[in-house]
């Protein structure tokens, strides 16, 4: 699973494997827009049960 931080003030607001992810950040109100630059290519890492996604890009807005 990838963290996923406010890009206005860092607060962790989720732990997830996602292709697109819409979040607004409680402590400041910044819309956090995150999607995966491709298709989630998945693979199977040495540690069993674990997954590993690549391609993932993260974009915030401020509120205004």
């Amino acid at each position: 699973m990838q963290e996923v931080r406010c890009g206005h003030c860092h607060r962790k607001l989720a732990e997830a494997i996602y292709t697109r992810l819409n979040i607004k950040c409680p402590r400041c109100g910044t819309f956090n827009h995150l999607s995966a630059t491709s298709a989630p290519a998945e693979r199977q890492s040495s540690v069993a049960g674990r997954t590993l996604v690549d391609g993932i890009t993260s974009n915030s807005v401020p509120k205004h």
